[in-house]
């Protein structure tokens, strides 16, 4: 069973990184596992549907035989970015506008290792 607090206390973390104002932890099959969904957005259905735009990228870049690192929304004001974290669970990230994706997904990689005792 996942260790709920343990897996707060590191997204409250991985939001102090420079670019990152929300993080979330999503389950594979669109469940909410950890973090805050934004104010404003419905709960079930922002996981859900994060779950599933990662599950169509990687559907659709298999068939290019590669590897899928993220997916990033562009939005007006901000990104969001699903960053995959292994056979359990996905990262939904809303970044500023102007983040660098790159050191995000590097920083997200310290993060990710931290989690794996607590899924």
């Amino acid at each position: 069973m996942a260790d709920i607090a343990a897996l707060e206390q590191i997204l409250n973390e991985l939001e102090q990184v420079d670019g990152i104002t929300n993080a979330v932890l999503v389950s594979r099959s669109g469940m909410h596992i950890a973090g805050k969904v934004p104010e404003g957005a419905h709960p079930e259905t922002f996981v859900a549907m994060f779950a599933i735009l990662l599950g169509a990228a990687e559907t659709a870049t298999s068939e290019l035989r590669d590897e899928l690192g993220s997916v990033v929304l562009n939005l007006g004001n901000s990104k969001m970015a699903i960053i995959n974290d292994g056979p359990k669970a996905l990262f939904v990230l809303r970044l500023k506008k102007d983040a660098n994706l790159e050191m995000v997904v590097r920083e997200v990689a310290v993060f990710s290792k931290k989690m794996e005792e607590y899924l």
